[in-house]
């Protein structure tokens, strides 16, 4: 067996292998898979967070209240939460190709369903969130189905072009204000089903499991997985990360309407341009974390994150607003590329349930986010409380992984950046 020599770090913070993979990161593992998880992330993304770009309009059909808008563009974002849980349960038992292939049918059913049936009132749009939470819980399914064919040292990169899925949001945002303006807000959940199921067909004909597939574990040895304290700390990482992101993508089109009085169209428009500030950086935080470290990365998303949050609370115009969020997005992308480059070197062995555990935790940091701007309007009359006091969770994770640092990069011995 080879033996893997080590060298320190130039800055004596890692440990860094002796010599560069030998292979390159196209050869490393399974391009066909790697675009299926994309393609299957990125549309399951664009109907996740369908609600919000469609919030306004179907707050104007039904007469939502502030709260009960900004929980239902959360409520799919809760059930994807604790739905990633059951599908990292679902990885490990019968492979990530298969259970993608199940929950998309899900999904393009309950769309069509909601199409053809209507949804005429508040409970429906909340029942819908719930079906839509299938399309959420993707995130369990792509990152394992792409992650387990390539070595640890492409992790990072392997991870972000996966994740970088996420920019459906970006669709959703572009799109669904325009269409329903053109055929009303319903018709868009029936037409969402053609994308969707053309990407069904790419998927099964590309997707193919990795043959290192690890066996099945019981369940109390996911259970124990939650006895680690790491495990709960890269969850409370992404909770802050990805929950910024996905809650933000959800609730800005509400926000852009009610704080500057923007059509429905146009708040799309500002909310696509900031997503995809977001969704582009992602593989590209994930190579940063693999050059210079995921714990290094973390602290300055952190950082920049919690500024821009405070200035958008503060923020006097559209176009301050729109600059901040966009650096804030930028931020928030290359921090979720960069807690992902970090967890298979610490669970690659149960990466699928890990991958669930911790995309949960984000889905919860979204719900949060997204329920608590609708909660600080209707009560506060100003989103400003909602967006002072996630900025002030950025700074908690700041601190928490500057605690944390020492301790992994001296226990972590994986070849790759820490």
């Amino acid at each position: 067996m080879a033996t893997a020599f080590f060298r320190p770090d130039e800055d004596n913070d890692v440990l860094a292998p002796a010599q560069k993979p030998a292979v390159g990161f196209w050869k490393a593992g399974h391009t066909p898979t790697l675009i299926a998880a994309f393609l299957y992330f990125d549309l399951a993304f664009m109907v996740w967070v369908l609600l919000g770009p469609l919030a306004p309009e179907i707050s104007k059909t039904l007469g939502l209240t502030p709260a009960q808008k900004g929980l239902m563009v959360a409520l799919p974002t809760l059930a994807g939460a604790l739905l990633r849980v059951v599908n990292g349960l679902l990885v490990d038992r019968i492979g990530p190709k298969r259970s993608g292939a199940i929950n998309q049918v899900i999904v393009i059913t309950g769309l069509f369903f909601a199409w053809s049936m209507g949804v005429t009132s508040f409970g429906g749009t909340l029942a819908l969130g719930v079906i839509l939470g299938f399309a959420g819980a993707s995130f369990a399914i792509a990152l394992p189905l792409a992650s387990r064919w390539y070595p640890a040292e492409h992790q990072g990169k392997a991870m972000g072009l996966a994740g970088m899925g996420n920019s459906g949001t970006v669709f959703a945002a572009l799109f669904a204000p325009t269409l329903a303006k053109m055929f009303g807000w319903n018709a868009v959940l029936g037409l969402a089903c053609i994308p969707l199921t053309v990407v069904l067909c790419i998927y099964l004909a590309l997707a193919k499991d990795a043959p290192n597939q690890p066996a099945p574990r019981k369940l109390v040895d996911y259970a124990a997985l939650l006895k680690q304290a790491d495990a709960w700390w890269l969850m409370a990482f992404y909770a802050v990360t990805f929950g910024g992101f996905v809650g933000l993508a959800a609730s800005l089109p509400i926000y852009f309407t009610d704080q500057f009085g923007l059509s429905t169209v146009v708040a799309g428009y500002c909310t696509a341009g900031c997503v995809f500030a977001g969704s582009l950086v992602r593989p590209m935080g994930g190579a940063l974390a693999d050059k210079i470290g995921g714990v290094k990365a973390l602290m300055m998303v952190y950082a920049v994150a919690a500024i821009a949050l405070v200035g958008v609370s503060q923020a006097p115009s559209l176009i301050a607003a729109l600059g901040l969020f966009v650096v804030a997005m930028l931020a928030l992308g290359t921090g979720n590329g960069s807690v992902f480059q970090l967890v298979p070197q610490r669970f690659q062995a149960e990466i699928g349930v890990m991958t669930g555990l911790v995309g949960m935790a984000g889905g919860v940091g979204g719900f949060y986010l997204a329920s608590s701007l609708g909660l600080a309007k209707q009560f506060t009359g100003s989103f400003a409380p909602g967006f002072l006091i996630f900025a002030g969770l950025a700074v908690v994770a700041l601190a928490s992984v500057a605690s944390v640092k020492g301790r992994w990069r001296a226990t972590w011995k994986t070849g790759a950046r820490i």
